[in-house]
C-alpha cells in the first residue's frame, strides 16, 4: 500500500468486513458526539442521506487531523423511515416501538463512506438499500425482542440482518456490505485504482 490505511470506527462488523477482505488497516475510534451533529442537521432540515454523509466524514476528519499521513476512512449508517431517522434502542420497548413502526413496510438503510488523507476530503460514496418488513405477529416480535435485545441494541432498527434479524424481511433491495453498514465493493475499488490495494 502507498500509505497506510486507518479505520476510524468502534464498529466490530466494519472491522471484520475489512480482514475478511484482507486488507491491512488499523483503527482508531473517533471521538465524535454523534447525536449532537445528528440533532444539528436535523434542526437545519439536512435530508437523511446528507446526515449519513456529514457523521461519516466527521468521523474521518476527527482522526485525519492527528493522522494526516494515513488514509483514514470514515462510515456511518442512518436509517431513514419515510425522512425519520432512527438511533439504537435504549430500551426493549424502544425496539418494540421501532419494530412496530417498520411492520409491514418500506425503509431505507443509507451507509456513507469518506476518505480522508492531510486533513482533507478525497473520496465519498453513500449506498442504499431498501429493505421491506414483513408483517411479523406479534408473538413472533415479543420472542424475538427476548431473544436478541442484548445484540440488537446495538443496531438501529433493531435488526441485525447478519442474525436472526433477516427474518423480519419479505424482501431486500440492495447490496449486502451496505446493510452491515459499509459500502465494501465501493471502497475497495476506489483503493484498488488510487493504488493502495493490489491491482
Amino acid at each position: 500500500m502507498t500509505s497506510s490505511l486507518i479505520l476510524a470506527s468502534g464498529s466490530e462488523i466494519r472491522a471484520q468486513l475489512l480482514r475478511n477482505a484482507n486488507v491491512d488497516f488499523e483503527t482508531v475510534k473517533p471521538r465524535v458526539d454523534e447525536e449532537m451533529i445528528k440533532r444539528a442537521l436535523q434542526a437545519e432540515g439536512a435530508s437523511p442521506q446528507d446526515i449519513a454523509d456529514a457523521l461519516a466524514e466527521a468521523k474521518a476528519r476527527k482522526v485525519s487531523s492527528k493522522r494526516p499521513e494515513a488514509t483514514v476512512l470514515g462510515c456511518d449508517q442512518v436509517l431513514d423511515f419515510n425522512g425519520t431517522i432512527f438511533s439504537k434502542p435504549a430500551s426493549v420497548a424502544d425496539a418494540r416501538n421501532q419494530l412496530l413502526m417498520l411492520r409491514g413496510t418500506r425503509h431505507k438503510l443509507l451507509s456513507a463512506a469518506v476518505i480522508y488523507q492531510n486533513g482533507e476530503p478525497i473520496w465519498r460514496f453513500v449506498g442504499v438499500v431498501r429493505l421491506y418488513m414483513r408483517n411479523f405477529s406479534d408473538a413472533f416480535l415479543e420472542e424475538y425482542l427476548a431473544r436478541n435485545f442484548d445484540s440488537i441494541s446495538h443496531a438501529v432498527g433493531s435488526y441485525k440482518l447478519e442474525e436472526e434479524g433477516v427474518r423480519l424481511f419479505d424482501k431486500i433491495d440492495g447490496d449486502y456490505f451496505t446493510v452491515l453498514g459499509m459500502p465494501l465493493v465501493e471502497i475497495l475499488s476506489y483503493l484498488t485504482v488510487r493504488g493502495d490495494l493490489e491491482q
